[in-house]
């Protein structure tokens, strides 16, 4: 993937990260009015947007770094070993930092 396609889907993923984050970051108890017998799922639902919220900001980290990095012309090139990250893994992760082998050794050590 070159340089623009990688800096035009990086943006776009930053615009749609930003744009979810802002709609998580809404009350979700005061979406709906619920029943006090509904007060179990209203929990869940407050859990289940909290941690949708954890994963959102997360990548949307990723995606910034990936922009540092494409603006640091280490793009394409893992983090940790230094060889390059497959195209493919590029092009259905356009985040990702590291290539297979780095990103599955970092994985196991979790």
């Amino acid at each position: 993937m070159n340089d623009t396609t990688a800096r035009m889907r990086l943006e776009s993923m930053l615009a749609e990260l930003d744009r979810s984050i802002g709609v998580l970051r809404g009350d979700p108890l005061a979406v709906w009015d619920r029943s006090p017998a509904d007060g179990g799922s209203v929990l869940t639902d407050a859990d289940r947007n909290r941690a949708m919220l954890e994963a959102a900001t997360q990548q949307r980290r990723s995606v910034l770094e990936a922009l540092k990095r494409l603006d640091d012309g280490l793009y394409g090139l893992c983090a940790d070993c230094g060889g390059p990250v497959p195209e493919g893994r590029l092009e259905a992760r356009p985040e990702a930092a590291r290539c297979v082998q780095c990103q599955s050794r970092r994985e196991r050590r979790r």
